[in-house]
């Protein structure tokens, strides 16, 4: 297994089944689910665009044990292009300063490329307006602040958020902590018999009571697709708003907001190919100019009084003190890359196959499916058809190990 980024899961495979009926898609079973290990032939002539887009990711030119390093594990973070690099590099060589405050070159340019990078971002999902992406430290504050913004504001006793166990954990705990603070009722909704969220029952529990509908629109673990167009339209019969946790699906395809029509969306730049320590929250405009602040500091403020406070317009009114300045730049970076690639390009090569081991932040989810945790391998574009096939030798060679202790 030299080479391969892979943990041992912490549950014994049950059966596993090996099928060598197509040498170009082996199949077997891990635990509960069946998987198939495939990339489909999205080449640019005869080479494929893992093969095209290797060389630009320099972490991936190493070996580890004296063998190549296939890394498997995007769904936890991607690795980083040396265009993303470069960015980061060049701020802090040639630019870094505050954004905002000062009058002088420096601070002039990275306020420029600061606003620059959330102009590309709103345009990589399409956005109306770029001041309608918030960046945040990561996605996990992005949905606290609309947790702590919107939910304390707007819900109260008896209201409903509706959720899939199938969430993150954080997209469950804020708004655990919101509905102990408003008296809300979470409900949850269960997987139905294809192993991923019922999307019938989800219809079912959109109701008047409804306040808002909290869903993924890639799983971590399950890998399924929900319908957020449709979740959307019910939602909005009953004048519930929708948040989106798209921090599986930027990375991997084509997402429009405006398409989907969602309230809220946030995603990580970690996990597409920017730097870690950003995300991003995109808030329709009409909803982001009636929340509160949700941290106190300099830059979101109009006017300071010693009795009182006015707030800055969204986004400011969201992005208290110091930024991550360089973090965003290097994260409009990263969509310049994908975006000179092509997202329905990228979406077309990969077939969702490092690995990783444990609950992925999902422990709801794995107690319904009755494991204590799972393996999952996780790829992205840079993966090559033999990063498929070393993972299934090291697999196959994990399954005879624990077999050996049977």
């Amino acid at each position: 297994m030299d080479g391969v980024v892979v943990k041992l899961p912490s549950f014994p495979f049950l059966n596993p089944t090996i099928s060598s009926s197509s040498p170009s898609s082996p199949t077997f079973r891990l635990g509960f689910r069946r998987f198939s290990a495939t990339l489909s032939a999205v080449k640019e002539g005869s080479v494929s665009l893992g093969h095209l887009t290797r060389p630009h990711f320099p972490i991936l030119h190493q070996e580890v044990n004296g063998s190549k390093l296939v890394y498997l594990d995007n769904a936890a973070t991607s690795q980083k292009p040396t265009a993303v690099l470069k960015a980061l590099h060049k701020y802090y060589e040639a630019y870094n300063s505050n954004v905002h405050r000062g009058i002088h070159y420096l601070s002039a340019k990275a306020t420029d490329e600061y606003e620059l990078a959330r102009k590309k971002v709103a345009a990589f999902i399409n956005a109306s307006d770029s001041a309608e992406i918030v960046f945040t430290r990561n996605a996990t504050e992005a949905i606290n602040l609309v947790a702590y913004s919107w939910g304390l504001s707007n819900l109260k006793p008896g209201d409903e958020i509706v959720l899939t166990i199938a969430e993150h954990h954080s997209a469950i705990v804020p708004w655990q902590i919101v509905a102990q603070k408003t008296g809300a009722v979470l409900k949850f909704v269960s997987l139905g018999e294809n192993e991923v969220p019922d999307v019938e029952k989800l219809r079912e529990m959109i109701s008047t009571r409804t306040e808002l509908v909290v869903v993924h629109h890639v799983s971590n673990v399950l890998g399924s697709v929900l319908p957020i167009e449709d979740i959307v339209i019910w939602a909005h019969e009953v004048g519930a708003k929708v948040l989106v946790d798209a921090c599986q699906s930027v990375p991997h395809m084509v997402v429009d907001v405006r398409g989907l029509d969602a309230d809220f969306l946030v995603a990580s730049s970690h996990k597409m190919c920017g730097p870690t320590g950003i995300g991003f929250l995109f808030g329709k405009s009409n909803l982001l100019s009636a929340m509160p602040p949700f941290l106190g500091g300099g830059e979101m403020i109009s006017d300071v009084f010693l009795d009182h406070s006015t707030y800055a317009e969204p986004p400011s009114r969201f992005e208290a003190g110091t930024p991550a300045i360089g973090e965003a730049i290097g994260l409009g970076a990263a969509i310049e890359y994908l975006s000179g690639i092509g997202m329905q390009k990228i979406h077309d090569y990969e077939h969702g196959v490092a690995i990783r081991s444990g609950h992925h932040c999902a422990q709801p989810l794995h107690r319904h499916l009755g494991v204590s945790a799972s393996a999952r391998a996780s790829l992205y574009f840079y993966n090559t058809e033999e990063d498929v096939d070393d993972f299934i030798r090291s697999l196959n060679d994990t399954v005879s190990f624990f077999n050996s202790f049977k």
